[in-house]
Protein backbone atom coordinates (compact mmCIF):
# COMPACT_ATOMS: atom_id res chain seq x y z
CA UNK A 1 0.00 0.00 0.00
CA UNK A 2 1.11 3.25 -0.68
CA UNK A 3 2.17 5.54 2.45
CA UNK A 4 1.00 8.73 0.76
CA UNK A 5 -2.46 7.95 1.62
CA UNK A 6 -4.07 9.84 4.41
CA UNK A 7 -7.00 8.55 4.78
CA UNK A 8 -7.61 5.01 6.55
CA UNK A 9 -10.87 4.12 6.31
CA UNK A 10 -13.63 4.89 4.02
CA UNK A 11 -17.63 5.23 4.68
CA UNK A 12 -19.31 3.05 2.36
CA UNK A 13 -22.86 5.31 2.13
CA UNK A 14 -24.63 1.98 0.51
CA UNK A 15 -27.74 1.44 -1.56
CA UNK A 16 -30.11 4.59 -0.82
CA UNK A 17 -30.26 7.54 1.44
CA UNK A 18 -33.34 6.54 2.87
CA UNK A 19 -33.32 4.97 6.22
CA UNK A 20 -36.11 3.58 6.88
CA UNK A 21 -35.94 1.81 4.23
CA UNK A 22 -32.76 -0.26 5.11
CA UNK A 23 -34.66 -3.08 7.10
CA UNK A 24 -36.81 -3.74 3.93
CA UNK A 25 -33.78 -4.02 1.90
CA UNK A 26 -32.16 -6.07 4.30
CA UNK A 27 -34.68 -8.90 4.08
CA UNK A 28 -34.50 -8.51 0.25
CA UNK A 29 -31.32 -8.75 -0.04
CA UNK A 30 -30.47 -11.37 2.31
CA UNK A 31 -33.15 -13.35 0.79
CA UNK A 32 -31.55 -13.28 -2.43
CA UNK A 33 -27.99 -14.23 -0.99
CA UNK A 34 -29.63 -17.15 0.92
CA UNK A 35 -30.61 -18.13 -2.21
CA UNK A 36 -27.95 -17.77 -4.42
CA UNK A 37 -25.70 -19.74 -1.75
CA UNK A 38 -28.42 -22.66 -1.76
CA UNK A 39 -28.44 -22.83 -5.57
CA UNK A 40 -25.10 -22.46 -6.63
CA UNK A 41 -24.16 -24.72 -3.66
CA UNK A 42 -26.57 -27.27 -4.66
CA UNK A 43 -25.58 -26.76 -7.97
CA UNK A 44 -21.71 -27.48 -6.99
CA UNK A 45 -22.68 -30.21 -5.15
CA UNK A 46 -24.57 -32.52 -7.53
CA UNK A 47 -21.58 -31.76 -10.29
CA UNK A 48 -19.03 -32.76 -7.76
CA UNK A 49 -20.99 -35.74 -6.74
CA UNK A 50 -22.89 -37.24 -9.86
CA UNK A 51 -20.78 -38.92 -12.15
CA UNK A 52 -22.86 -38.58 -14.90
CA UNK A 53 -22.43 -35.01 -14.61
CA UNK A 54 -18.76 -35.27 -15.19
CA UNK A 55 -18.70 -33.82 -18.54
CA UNK A 56 -17.16 -30.55 -19.88
CA UNK A 57 -20.24 -28.75 -19.63
CA UNK A 58 -21.36 -29.42 -16.11
CA UNK A 59 -17.76 -28.84 -15.16
CA UNK A 60 -17.82 -24.97 -16.53
CA UNK A 61 -21.35 -24.95 -14.84
CA UNK A 62 -19.83 -26.04 -11.27
CA UNK A 63 -17.30 -23.05 -11.85
CA UNK A 64 -19.79 -20.60 -12.73
CA UNK A 65 -21.68 -21.73 -9.70
CA UNK A 66 -18.66 -21.25 -7.87
CA UNK A 67 -17.60 -17.92 -9.27
CA UNK A 68 -21.39 -16.84 -8.60
CA UNK A 69 -21.01 -17.18 -4.57
CA UNK A 70 -17.70 -15.99 -4.25
CA UNK A 71 -18.92 -13.10 -6.37
CA UNK A 72 -22.11 -12.01 -4.34
CA UNK A 73 -19.91 -12.43 -1.12
CA UNK A 74 -17.13 -10.32 -2.28
CA UNK A 75 -20.19 -7.56 -1.62
CA UNK A 76 -23.75 -8.64 0.13
CA UNK A 77 -22.39 -9.20 3.68
CA UNK A 78 -20.49 -6.23 3.97
CA UNK A 79 -23.53 -4.60 2.88
CA UNK A 80 -26.06 -6.46 4.61
CA UNK A 81 -23.82 -5.15 7.73
CA UNK A 82 -24.37 -1.46 6.78
CA UNK A 83 -27.94 -2.29 6.34
CA UNK A 84 -28.28 -2.57 10.27
CA UNK A 85 -25.13 -0.89 11.26
CA UNK A 86 -24.68 3.11 12.01
CA UNK A 87 -20.76 2.22 11.33
CA UNK A 88 -20.33 2.15 7.71
CA UNK A 89 -16.74 2.49 7.80
CA UNK A 90 -14.35 -0.30 6.01
CA UNK A 91 -10.53 0.36 6.06
CA UNK A 92 -8.25 1.63 4.01
CA UNK A 93 -6.66 -2.09 2.73
CA UNK A 94 -10.01 -3.69 3.60
CA UNK A 95 -11.57 -1.63 0.52
CA UNK A 96 -8.71 -2.46 -1.92
CA UNK A 97 -9.25 -5.85 -1.18
CA UNK A 98 -12.95 -5.60 -1.70
CA UNK A 99 -12.12 -4.17 -5.04
CA UNK A 100 -9.44 -7.03 -5.90
CA UNK A 101 -11.51 -9.73 -5.27
CA UNK A 102 -14.83 -8.08 -7.04
CA UNK A 103 -12.79 -7.57 -9.89
CA UNK A 104 -10.97 -10.86 -9.44
CA UNK A 105 -14.06 -13.28 -9.70
CA UNK A 106 -15.92 -10.51 -12.10
CA UNK A 107 -13.66 -10.72 -14.95
CA UNK A 108 -13.17 -14.39 -14.36
CA UNK A 109 -16.79 -15.05 -14.85
CA UNK A 110 -16.67 -12.63 -17.86
CA UNK A 111 -14.29 -15.05 -19.52
CA UNK A 112 -15.43 -18.19 -18.39
CA UNK A 113 -19.13 -17.59 -20.21
CA UNK A 114 -17.32 -17.47 -24.04
CA UNK A 115 -15.55 -20.68 -22.90
CA UNK A 116 -19.17 -22.41 -22.15
CA UNK A 117 -20.19 -20.76 -25.47
CA UNK A 118 -17.17 -22.56 -27.36
CA UNK A 119 -18.46 -25.65 -25.55
CA UNK A 120 -21.36 -25.90 -26.95
CA UNK A 121 -20.51 -24.96 -30.39
CA UNK A 122 -18.33 -28.06 -30.57
CA UNK A 123 -21.21 -30.52 -29.10
CA UNK A 124 -23.24 -28.95 -31.15
CA UNK A 125 -20.88 -28.12 -34.53
CA UNK A 126 -18.29 -30.89 -34.38
CA UNK A 127 -20.26 -33.95 -32.23
CA UNK A 128 -17.92 -36.58 -33.43
CA UNK A 129 -14.82 -34.76 -32.62
CA UNK A 130 -16.26 -33.85 -29.46
CA UNK A 131 -14.71 -36.06 -27.10
CA UNK A 132 -11.07 -35.50 -28.34
CA UNK A 133 -11.37 -31.94 -28.74
CA UNK A 134 -12.67 -31.26 -25.31
CA UNK A 135 -10.75 -33.37 -23.28
CA UNK A 136 -10.24 -32.98 -19.85
CA UNK A 137 -6.32 -31.54 -20.48
CA UNK A 138 -7.85 -28.25 -22.44
CA UNK A 139 -10.65 -27.58 -20.69
CA UNK A 140 -8.39 -27.58 -17.41
CA UNK A 141 -5.79 -25.70 -19.01
CA UNK A 142 -9.05 -23.12 -20.55
CA UNK A 143 -9.81 -22.70 -16.94
CA UNK A 144 -6.69 -22.39 -14.97
CA UNK A 145 -6.06 -19.86 -17.82
CA UNK A 146 -8.86 -17.36 -17.17
CA UNK A 147 -8.36 -17.75 -13.54
CA UNK A 148 -4.84 -16.32 -13.40
CA UNK A 149 -6.13 -13.26 -16.50
CA UNK A 150 -9.19 -12.73 -14.00
CA UNK A 151 -6.64 -12.37 -11.11
CA UNK A 152 -3.63 -10.28 -12.96
CA UNK A 153 -6.63 -7.91 -14.45
CA UNK A 154 -7.76 -7.45 -10.83
CA UNK A 155 -4.26 -7.03 -9.35
CA UNK A 156 -3.62 -4.11 -11.75
CA UNK A 157 -6.37 -2.29 -10.78
CA UNK A 158 -5.77 -2.96 -7.13
CA UNK A 159 -1.92 -1.73 -7.43
CA UNK A 160 -3.24 1.12 -9.22
CA UNK A 161 -5.86 2.83 -7.38
CA UNK A 162 -3.79 1.84 -3.74
CA UNK A 163 -1.15 4.06 -5.18
CA UNK A 164 -3.22 6.54 -5.23
CA UNK A 165 -2.84 9.61 -2.97
CA UNK A 166 -6.46 10.02 -0.99
CA UNK A 167 -6.25 13.07 1.22
CA UNK A 168 -9.79 14.89 1.25
CA UNK A 169 -13.51 13.22 1.68
CA UNK A 170 -13.50 9.12 2.38
CA UNK A 171 -17.66 9.04 1.37
CA UNK A 172 -17.83 5.78 -1.13
CA UNK A 173 -21.26 6.64 -3.01
CA UNK A 174 -21.45 3.06 -3.45
CA UNK A 175 -22.79 -0.02 -1.49
CA UNK A 176 -19.26 -1.40 -2.09
CA UNK A 177 -15.64 -0.18 -3.07
CA UNK A 178 -15.20 -0.09 -7.06
CA UNK A 179 -12.61 1.26 -8.78
CA UNK A 180 -15.06 4.20 -10.47
CA UNK A 181 -16.03 5.70 -6.78
CA UNK A 182 -12.47 5.92 -5.14
CA UNK A 183 -11.45 7.96 -8.67
CA UNK A 184 -14.16 10.62 -7.37
CA UNK A 185 -12.34 10.83 -4.43
CA UNK A 186 -8.45 10.60 -4.94
CA UNK A 187 -6.53 13.93 -4.82
CA UNK A 188 -4.07 12.83 -7.47
CA UNK A 189 -4.07 12.39 -11.04
CA UNK A 190 -6.34 9.65 -12.20
CA UNK A 191 -5.68 9.87 -16.13
CA UNK A 192 -3.90 6.56 -16.00
CA UNK A 193 -5.96 4.95 -13.69
CA UNK A 194 -9.76 5.57 -15.93
CA UNK A 195 -7.49 4.63 -19.47
CA UNK A 196 -6.66 1.51 -17.76
CA UNK A 197 -10.46 1.48 -16.61
CA UNK A 198 -11.48 1.87 -19.89
CA UNK A 199 -8.89 -0.06 -21.93
CA UNK A 200 -8.12 -3.38 -20.01
CA UNK A 201 -11.61 -3.30 -18.46
CA UNK A 202 -13.51 -2.74 -21.35
CA UNK A 203 -11.42 -5.46 -23.31
CA UNK A 204 -12.07 -8.01 -20.90
CA UNK A 205 -15.91 -7.15 -21.03
CA UNK A 206 -16.08 -6.55 -25.11
CA UNK A 207 -14.07 -9.30 -26.16
CA UNK A 208 -15.82 -12.05 -24.49
CA UNK A 209 -19.13 -10.90 -24.91
CA UNK A 210 -18.32 -10.76 -29.20
CA UNK A 211 -16.68 -13.85 -29.15
CA UNK A 212 -19.99 -16.00 -27.16
CA UNK A 213 -22.36 -14.26 -29.36
CA UNK A 214 -19.78 -15.33 -32.73
CA UNK A 215 -20.42 -18.58 -31.03
CA UNK A 216 -24.00 -18.56 -31.06
CA UNK A 217 -23.79 -17.29 -34.65
CA UNK A 218 -21.92 -20.06 -36.19
CA UNK A 219 -24.42 -22.33 -34.01
CA UNK A 220 -27.41 -20.88 -35.25
CA UNK A 221 -25.93 -20.63 -38.80
CA UNK A 222 -24.89 -24.33 -38.59
CA UNK A 223 -28.24 -25.72 -37.23
CA UNK A 224 -30.32 -23.60 -39.62
CA UNK A 225 -28.24 -24.97 -43.13
CA UNK A 226 -27.00 -28.66 -41.25
CA UNK A 227 -30.02 -29.55 -39.98
CA UNK A 228 -33.44 -30.08 -41.47
CA UNK A 229 -35.07 -31.66 -38.49
CA UNK A 230 -37.10 -29.18 -36.65
CA UNK A 231 -36.69 -31.23 -33.49
CA UNK A 232 -33.33 -31.72 -33.56
CA UNK A 233 -32.96 -27.67 -34.00
CA UNK A 234 -35.53 -27.06 -31.12
CA UNK A 235 -33.37 -29.47 -28.88
CA UNK A 236 -29.72 -27.85 -29.68
CA UNK A 237 -31.48 -24.25 -29.34
CA UNK A 238 -33.07 -25.38 -25.91
CA UNK A 239 -29.76 -26.69 -24.37
CA UNK A 240 -27.90 -23.26 -25.13
CA UNK A 241 -31.04 -21.24 -24.19
CA UNK A 242 -29.70 -21.31 -20.28
CA UNK A 243 -26.04 -20.34 -21.03
CA UNK A 244 -27.84 -17.74 -23.57
CA UNK A 245 -30.19 -16.07 -20.70
CA UNK A 246 -26.99 -16.19 -18.28
CA UNK A 247 -24.94 -14.26 -20.82
CA UNK A 248 -27.54 -11.55 -20.91
CA UNK A 249 -28.34 -11.15 -17.79
CA UNK A 250 -24.65 -10.68 -16.62
CA UNK A 251 -22.98 -8.56 -19.78
CA UNK A 252 -25.73 -5.86 -20.10
CA UNK A 253 -25.24 -4.48 -17.23
CA UNK A 254 -21.62 -4.42 -16.80
CA UNK A 255 -21.29 -3.08 -20.16
CA UNK A 256 -23.64 0.01 -19.07
CA UNK A 257 -21.17 0.22 -16.09
CA UNK A 258 -17.93 0.27 -17.38
CA UNK A 259 -17.91 1.08 -21.13
CA UNK A 260 -20.18 4.03 -20.59
CA UNK A 261 -18.02 7.27 -19.76
CA UNK A 262 -18.38 8.60 -15.62
CA UNK A 263 -20.62 11.53 -16.61
CA UNK A 264 -23.41 9.07 -18.68
CA UNK A 265 -25.11 8.08 -15.78
CA UNK A 266 -25.70 8.83 -12.77
CA UNK A 267 -25.01 7.70 -9.13
CA UNK A 268 -28.14 5.94 -8.62
CA UNK A 269 -28.22 4.41 -11.83
CA UNK A 270 -24.76 2.76 -10.92
CA UNK A 271 -26.05 1.80 -7.51
CA UNK A 272 -29.21 -0.30 -9.28
CA UNK A 273 -27.03 -1.93 -11.89
CA UNK A 274 -24.70 -3.20 -9.72
CA UNK A 275 -27.35 -4.61 -7.48
CA UNK A 276 -27.95 -6.46 -11.02
CA UNK A 277 -25.06 -7.95 -11.72
CA UNK A 278 -23.63 -8.67 -8.30
CA UNK A 279 -26.66 -9.57 -6.01
CA UNK A 280 -29.30 -10.41 -8.07
CA UNK A 281 -27.46 -11.94 -11.15
CA UNK A 282 -25.63 -14.85 -9.12
CA UNK A 283 -29.20 -15.96 -7.79
CA UNK A 284 -30.99 -16.28 -11.22
CA UNK A 285 -28.05 -18.53 -13.00
CA UNK A 286 -28.72 -21.31 -10.54
CA UNK A 287 -32.72 -21.22 -11.21
CA UNK A 288 -32.10 -20.85 -15.07
CA UNK A 289 -30.21 -23.98 -15.08
CA UNK A 290 -31.97 -26.00 -12.66
CA UNK A 291 -35.43 -25.14 -14.26
CA UNK A 292 -34.14 -25.63 -17.71
CA UNK A 293 -32.37 -28.39 -17.59
CA UNK A 294 -33.59 -31.98 -17.45
CA UNK A 295 -30.03 -33.59 -16.38
CA UNK A 296 -29.22 -30.90 -13.38
CA UNK A 297 -33.14 -31.63 -12.47
CA UNK A 298 -32.65 -35.21 -12.63
CA UNK A 299 -29.26 -34.96 -10.77
CA UNK A 300 -30.86 -33.10 -7.74
CA UNK A 301 -34.34 -35.23 -7.60
CA UNK A 302 -31.81 -38.11 -6.91
CA UNK A 303 -29.67 -36.61 -4.39
CA UNK A 304 -33.16 -35.35 -2.55
CA UNK A 305 -34.67 -38.62 -2.85
CA UNK A 306 -31.57 -40.63 -1.46
CA UNK A 307 -31.19 -38.25 1.25
CA UNK A 308 -34.79 -39.15 2.17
Amino acid sequence: MSNQTSVTEFLLLGVTDIQELNPILFVIFFTIYFVNITGNGAILMIVILDPRLHSPMYFFLGNLACLDICFSTVTVPKMLENLLSTSKAISFLGCITQLHFFHFLGSTEALLLPVMAFDRFVAICRPLHYSVIMNRQLCSHMTVTIWIIGFLHALLHSVMTSRLSFCGPNHVHHFFCDVKPLLDLACGNTELNLWLLNTVTGTIALTPFFLTFLSYFYIITYLLFKTRSCSMLHKALSTCASHFMVVCLFYAPVLFIYIRPSSGSSLDQERIIAIMYSVVTPALNPLIYTLRNKEVRSALNRKVRRWL
